[in-house]
């Protein structure tokens, strides 16, 4: 398998050369995604990912979860939200190794965090279709990462070229959730220290945290914004949140509100993953706590102003990023296994 790692990473080194040969200009972005692909092949040599992993074992497998993800978005637009976000609370808790999708007493989905997470239909679609074509060979774990990926780009965002060749994890524990996840509230220093743990920079945080531009979220994750006065009425404890978006959010949210109300993470354009999430941060109409204080934290400012006037710059970062966080904690031969069904470990 070493061999074979090497051979793929002369594959891209040869094509870097070419690029570099051609007497026709090439793209900034193109350039970039060589370096990207280069980097990644070298650090998940270990773990043996590749571009085009399933090439000769199924050959049709990126193309099974994308067909899957792109029907189930169809009939459901919050769809690529939910696989976007399932893909985080996954890598971040045991790496990813799709031990966010294993049910039972004590699991991750157990934590009240990730109750609320969805698409676990869309990912378990995808492994009965590929149960039929190809048995026993693509893992739960690569599923997520190709939906998640997928996601992004129905949804108008970069097409992201990633690796394949993970394997599913064996343990799924709820005491391993609060000590590796972000919380809505938490400060930046508080991101930091999570996010420099999984190998994941200042910028990545500020990318990564785009993922915003689409999804929603239940009143209950940004009520620490506000509080109640004397009158019983809920008024904003931040007072640089724009009056008009903190009145949209309590008339959505009252006192009391169904627990299953949801907003949308990005009201401006919430079916598309744009920059409009950095744009909203600058106008102080930023949902979560963590969200706005990547405007108001002077190490990341300027950033946030960056990929909100260029689209394109945060498009080429993200590609980065998320093969960056899709990179986090992989198992490669000799750890994990391929899971028969996705909720549950082999026997």
């Amino acid at each position: 398998m070493l061999k074979a790692q090497r051979i793929r990473i002369a594959l891209v080194l040869t094509g870097y050369a070419e690029c570099l040969m051609e007497t026709r200009p090439f793209s900034t972005s193109r350039l970039m995604f060589l370096f990207v692909v280069i980097w990644f092949s070298l650090a998940s040599a270990s773990a043996q990912l590749a571009v085009g992993f399933y090439s000769l074992s199924c050959p049709g497998a990126e193309f099974m979860v994308r067909n899957t993800v792109r029907s189930a978005a169809s009939s459901d637009p919050s769809v690529p939200g939910k696989l976007l976000r399932l893909l985080f609370h996954d890598c971040f808790v045991e790496g990813c190794d799709a031990s966010i999708l294993i049910q039972g007493n004590g699991t991750e989905q157990s934590d009240p965090a990730n109750r609320s997470l969805g698409g676990f239909s869309v990912i378990n679609s995808a492994k009965r279709v590929l149960e039929i074509f190809c048995p026993g060979i693509v893992s739960c774990a690569d599923i997520l990462a190709l939906a998640a990926r997928d996601a992004v780009e129905l949804t108008g965002g970069p097409a992201v070229q990633i690796p394949t060749g993970r394997r599913d994890g064996r343990i799924s524990s709820i005491s391993n959730v609060r000590p590796n996840i972000v919380d809505t509230g938490f400060t930046m220093d508080e991101m930091i220290r999570i996010f420099s743990s999984k190998g994941l920079s200042l910028e990545d945080l500020v990318v990564l945290s785009g993922a915003h531009t689409i999804g929603s979220a239940h009143c209950s994750s940004f009520s620490d914004r506000f509080r109640q006065d004397s009158t019983g009425k809920l008024t904003p404890i931040d007072t640089s949140l724009d009056r008009s978006f903190a009145k949209e959010l309590i008339d959505r949210c009252p006192v009391a509100a169904n627990p299953s109300i949801t907003v949308s993470n990005d009201p401006q354009t919430s079916s598309s993953f744009d920059n409009q999430y950095f744009r909203n941060l600058i106008a102080h109409r930023g949902l979560f706590q963590s969200d706005s204080v990547l405007f108001s934290d002077s190490r990341t400012r300027r950033l946030v102003e960056d990929f909100a006037n260029d689209q394109e710059s945060f498009f080429a970062s993200w590609t980065q990023s998320f093969m960056k966080l899709t990179s986090i904690g992989v198992k490669g031969d000799g750890k994990g296994e391929i899971r028969q069904s996705c909720s549950a470990v082999n026997i």
